[in-house]
């Protein structure tokens, strides 16, 4: 077999689901919040510990996955399925002008002002529902039935997302800026899990 085939496989193929099962089973976490698409690495993560009770005793929580059906699937700028793979993601955390120009992004289709446009099918409109409240969402609708303009549309949703993160992104922006902060806080956080995990593995 030629090996040009396999020259792109990366041992993160490979790695990242064990480090996964490694985190969950470490902890013996018996539910694990997960999205639909990580459900196949709770059951590695199942196999794995189930393989390992067999040959040397009852050690390993069975861990669960625990998916959230109420959590959409957001589409992305071009209308596909939002992910970093395809890079059509909103980075949330974007300076406001950088935040503008990505929403302006969003795929459109070519009806004109005040022709009527579907909100069930419009990522734009998607998007503007996972950050409005009820009546946010209801008056967007009404809106798409007048044929509101996509440019108004995509400006009424910047504002919409630029005002829901922008404290978050304040405080994100001063843990950027204080990278010992950070540092300092991942080894508090290793540190409480080697307390659990060091007596654990060698039990193992």
């Amino acid at each position: 077999v030629s090996q040009s085939r396999y020259h792109a496989v990366t041992m993160g193929l490979y790695s990242y689901p064990i480090l996964m099962a490694a985190d969950i089973l470490m902890f013996n976490a018996h539910k694990v919040p997960v999205g639909k698409d990580q459900i196949q690495h709770i059951e590695m993560a199942r196999d794995i510990a189930a393989r390992f009770n067999h040959h040397y005793g009852e050690h390993f929580v069975l861990p669960e996955a625990q998916v959230d059906d109420n959590v959409a699937v957001l589409q992305g700028l071009d209308g596909r399925k939002m992910s970093k793979s395809y890079g059509n993601t909103i980075p949330l955390f974007l300076p406001e002008k950088q935040l503008k120009k990505s929403i302006n992004k969003i795929l459109t289709n070519l009806l004109e002002p005040g022709e009527p446009k579907d909100p069930d099918t419009a990522p734009v409109f998607q998007i503007w529902q996972a950050f409005a409240t009820p009546e946010q969402t209801a008056y967007m609708r009404e809106e798409f039935a007048k044929g509101i303009a996509w440019g108004e549309a995509k400006k009424q949703l910047f504002e919409l997302i630029n005002n829901h993160v922008a404290e978050a992104r304040d405080k994100y922006e001063a843990l950027l800026a204080n990278p010992k902060f950070i540092e300092e806080k991942l080894q508090e956080g290793a540190s409480k899990a080697r307390a659990r995990s060091k007596p654990f593995l060698e039990k193992l």
